[in-house]
Protein backbone atom coordinates (compact mmCIF):
# COMPACT_ATOMS: atom_id res chain seq x y z
CA UNK A 1 0.00 0.00 0.00
CA UNK A 2 1.25 3.46 -0.94
CA UNK A 3 0.20 6.40 1.23
CA UNK A 4 0.78 10.12 0.86
CA UNK A 5 0.61 12.14 4.07
CA UNK A 6 -0.15 15.69 2.99
CA UNK A 7 0.32 18.38 5.63
CA UNK A 8 -1.72 21.46 4.77
CA UNK A 9 -0.35 24.47 6.62
CA UNK A 10 0.76 27.95 5.63
CA UNK A 11 3.18 28.07 8.56
CA UNK A 12 4.73 24.64 7.99
CA UNK A 13 5.05 25.14 4.23
CA UNK A 14 6.94 28.41 4.79
CA UNK A 15 9.24 26.90 7.42
CA UNK A 16 7.87 28.99 10.29
CA UNK A 17 6.36 25.96 12.02
CA UNK A 18 7.72 22.43 12.27
CA UNK A 19 5.37 19.81 10.84
CA UNK A 20 4.75 17.41 13.71
CA UNK A 21 1.45 15.82 12.70
CA UNK A 22 2.77 14.48 9.36
CA UNK A 23 5.64 12.55 10.98
CA UNK A 24 3.27 11.27 13.71
CA UNK A 25 0.88 9.89 11.09
CA UNK A 26 3.76 8.30 9.18
CA UNK A 27 5.12 6.64 12.33
CA UNK A 28 1.76 5.07 13.18
CA UNK A 29 1.21 3.81 9.64
CA UNK A 30 4.69 2.26 9.55
CA UNK A 31 4.09 0.56 12.91
CA UNK A 32 0.64 -0.79 12.09
CA UNK A 33 0.56 -1.64 8.38
CA UNK A 34 3.07 -4.22 7.12
CA UNK A 35 4.70 -3.25 3.84
CA UNK A 36 3.27 0.26 3.69
CA UNK A 37 5.28 2.95 1.93
CA UNK A 38 4.71 6.52 3.05
CA UNK A 39 5.60 9.75 1.31
CA UNK A 40 5.11 13.13 2.98
CA UNK A 41 4.57 16.57 1.51
CA UNK A 42 3.69 19.98 2.87
CA UNK A 43 1.57 22.53 1.01
CA UNK A 44 0.03 25.88 2.02
CA UNK A 45 -3.68 26.37 2.72
CA UNK A 46 -4.40 27.14 -0.91
CA UNK A 47 -6.98 25.26 -2.96
CA UNK A 48 -4.74 25.16 -6.07
CA UNK A 49 -1.77 23.76 -4.09
CA UNK A 50 -3.95 21.12 -2.42
CA UNK A 51 -5.53 20.05 -5.71
CA UNK A 52 -2.14 19.96 -7.44
CA UNK A 53 -0.76 17.73 -4.66
CA UNK A 54 -3.75 15.40 -5.07
CA UNK A 55 -3.22 15.22 -8.83
CA UNK A 56 0.51 14.56 -8.50
CA UNK A 57 -0.20 11.65 -6.15
CA UNK A 58 -2.17 9.58 -8.67
CA UNK A 59 -0.19 6.39 -8.05
CA UNK A 60 -0.95 6.25 -4.31
CA UNK A 61 -3.69 4.17 -2.70
CA UNK A 62 -4.44 6.55 0.17
CA UNK A 63 -3.95 10.26 0.81
CA UNK A 64 -4.20 11.34 4.43
CA UNK A 65 -4.31 15.10 4.80
CA UNK A 66 -3.55 16.77 8.09
CA UNK A 67 -4.52 20.35 8.84
CA UNK A 68 -6.99 22.82 7.44
CA UNK A 69 -10.12 21.16 8.82
CA UNK A 70 -11.14 23.72 11.44
CA UNK A 71 -13.19 26.90 11.42
CA UNK A 72 -10.49 29.37 10.41
CA UNK A 73 -11.15 31.28 7.18
CA UNK A 74 -7.99 29.65 5.72
CA UNK A 75 -9.18 26.11 6.56
CA UNK A 76 -10.30 24.90 3.13
CA UNK A 77 -9.09 21.31 3.10
CA UNK A 78 -12.59 19.75 3.26
CA UNK A 79 -13.84 21.90 0.39
CA UNK A 80 -10.79 21.15 -1.77
CA UNK A 81 -11.17 17.44 -1.03
CA UNK A 82 -14.91 17.34 -1.76
CA UNK A 83 -14.42 19.23 -5.03
CA UNK A 84 -11.67 16.82 -6.12
CA UNK A 85 -13.37 13.54 -5.21
CA UNK A 86 -15.74 11.51 -7.39
CA UNK A 87 -17.53 9.84 -4.46
CA UNK A 88 -17.75 10.68 -0.79
CA UNK A 89 -17.16 8.21 2.08
CA UNK A 90 -19.11 9.83 4.94
CA UNK A 91 -18.67 7.02 7.45
CA UNK A 92 -14.99 7.74 7.96
CA UNK A 93 -15.25 11.35 9.19
CA UNK A 94 -18.39 10.47 11.16
CA UNK A 95 -16.49 7.83 13.14
CA UNK A 96 -13.34 9.95 13.49
CA UNK A 97 -15.36 12.81 15.01
CA UNK A 98 -17.50 10.53 17.18
CA UNK A 99 -14.52 8.68 18.64
CA UNK A 100 -12.36 11.79 18.97
CA UNK A 101 -15.16 13.53 20.85
CA UNK A 102 -14.49 11.13 23.76
CA UNK A 103 -11.03 12.71 24.06
CA UNK A 104 -11.97 16.35 23.45
CA UNK A 105 -15.21 18.20 22.85
CA UNK A 106 -13.33 20.24 20.23
CA UNK A 107 -13.62 17.25 17.88
CA UNK A 108 -17.11 18.40 16.96
CA UNK A 109 -15.52 21.47 15.34
CA UNK A 110 -13.60 19.39 12.81
CA UNK A 111 -14.99 19.66 9.30
CA UNK A 112 -12.88 16.87 7.81
CA UNK A 113 -14.31 14.75 5.03
CA UNK A 114 -13.35 11.64 3.09
CA UNK A 115 -13.85 10.54 -0.47
CA UNK A 116 -12.59 8.61 -3.46
CA UNK A 117 -10.92 9.83 -6.63
CA UNK A 118 -10.83 6.78 -8.84
CA UNK A 119 -9.36 4.09 -6.59
CA UNK A 120 -7.56 6.52 -4.27
CA UNK A 121 -9.04 7.09 -0.81
CA UNK A 122 -8.58 10.63 0.56
CA UNK A 123 -9.20 11.31 4.26
CA UNK A 124 -8.90 14.65 6.08
CA UNK A 125 -7.40 14.47 9.57
CA UNK A 126 -7.09 17.42 11.97
CA UNK A 127 -3.73 19.13 12.26
CA UNK A 128 -3.07 18.85 15.98
CA UNK A 129 -0.62 16.08 16.81
CA UNK A 130 -2.93 14.53 19.39
CA UNK A 131 -5.90 14.46 16.98
CA UNK A 132 -3.73 13.23 14.10
CA UNK A 133 -2.44 10.34 16.21
CA UNK A 134 -5.91 9.45 17.48
CA UNK A 135 -7.48 9.49 14.02
CA UNK A 136 -4.63 7.56 12.43
CA UNK A 137 -4.88 4.88 15.11
CA UNK A 138 -8.59 4.57 14.28
CA UNK A 139 -7.99 4.44 10.51
CA UNK A 140 -4.92 2.23 10.23
CA UNK A 141 -6.70 -1.08 10.95
CA UNK A 142 -9.19 -0.60 8.07
CA UNK A 143 -6.97 0.96 5.39
CA UNK A 144 -5.84 -2.31 3.79
CA UNK A 145 -9.44 -3.49 3.52
CA UNK A 146 -10.49 -0.12 2.09
CA UNK A 147 -7.75 -0.25 -0.55
CA UNK A 148 -8.68 -3.81 -1.50
CA UNK A 149 -12.34 -2.81 -1.79
CA UNK A 150 -11.43 0.16 -4.00
CA UNK A 151 -9.44 -2.16 -6.26
CA UNK A 152 -12.33 -4.65 -6.42
CA UNK A 153 -10.48 -7.32 -4.46
CA UNK A 154 -12.92 -7.68 -1.51
CA UNK A 155 -16.50 -8.63 -2.04
CA UNK A 156 -17.64 -9.27 1.55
Amino acid sequence: MKVLVLTISDRASSGVYEDRSGPAIERILMEQIPGVTVDRRIVPDERLDITRAFEEAQSVDVILTTGGTGLSPRDITPEATADYCDRMVPGIPEILRAQSWHETANAMLSRGTAGMKGTTLIVNIPGSVRAAESCTNLLAPVLSHAVNMALGKNHD
